[in-house]
């Protein structure tokens, strides 16, 4: 599998531009999207072969219109939904203008597009990729929207794989679990009291291309949390116990708090 026309979101940074530079190195094409220019150029700059950059928020509908004319001139086999953000702390905490931020961003957003480049994708039997979390599994305490985000996404995930079965489309979801990015400023208190291991980005992208190339239904990290979703499924109040008991926590509750304003625990 390689030479295939590759689009990602949130291309300019973290796992975006880890997929990216893997995608490069297996020999694919690549269409780079987000918001930041600068972003996108670093990441173009570390590629072997040169990118078409596509400077769109895909959660307004200009900016998506702009992707779909770039994967309308280019083709498009490949379309990996990855741009997302991040809310932690507790939901009292929670502003209105980030939850409707990261509703449109984390959902919304891959939902819209998704739809809007799927003539692109059947002419070529193409894959959707929605890269999501460990989190949208397990919903952990002081995470609640954004592990309802990625929830959504996972549910989005196996319906449209359910959908577009028959039209030759594949549908691969990827879990991760916390990744060493800049979005972990956002959880960095956190990250102490709940004990919580952070993979690097490069390592993530690698896991998730084999995934990706053997277009597989969906994919876990090969660490604790794997047992962790399957524990989840099968006695979900073992986990309750575990992570109720977690929240309760003074260390943790100081955590999110600090979280929640932004200050340094």
């Amino acid at each position: 599998m390689s030479g295939k026309m590759v689009l990602i979101t949130g291309a300019g940074s973290g796992i975006g531009r880890a997929l990216a530079l893997e995608a490069d190195r297996l020999g694919h094409r690549l269409i780079l999207v987000g918001r930041r220019e600068e972003g996108l150029r670093e990441t173009a700059s570390s590629l072997s072969r040169k990118a078409r950059i596509v400077l769109a928020d895909v959660t307004a509908p200009d900016g998506r219109e702009a992707i779909r004319a770039a994967a309308g001139e280019e083709g498009l086999d490949i379309l990996i939904n990855n741009a997302g953000r991040l809310a932690s702390g507790g939901i009292e905490g929670l502003k209105d203008a980030d939850l409707a931020e990261l509703v449109a961003t984390n959902i919304a957003g891959p939902v819209a597009l998704t739809r809007d480049l799927l003539p692109a994708l059947e002419q070529r039997r193409g894959q959707v990729v929605n890269i999501g979390s460990v989190f949208g599994d397990i919903g952990f305490p002081y995470f609640a929207l954004y592990s309802a985000s990625k929830f959504a996404l996972r549910g989005f995930s196996e319906a449209l794989r359910r959908e577009l079965a028959p039209r030759g489309i594949s549908v691969t979801y990827i879990a991760p679990r916390a990744t060493r990015t800049a979005a972990t400023e956002n959880f960095r208190a956190l990250i102490g009291p709940m004990a919580m291991a952070l993979d690097d980005p490069d390592a993530v992208a690698r896991h998730a291309w084999r995934a990706i190339s053997a277009r597989k239904r969906e994919q876990f990290p090969k660490s604790r949390e794997r047992f962790f979703v399957a524990l989840q499924r099968l006695r979900p109040q073992l986990i309750d116990r575990a992570l109720a008991g977690m929240a309760k926590d003074p260390a943790v509750i100081a955590a999110a708090r600090s979280a929640e304003t932004g200050e340094k625990a």
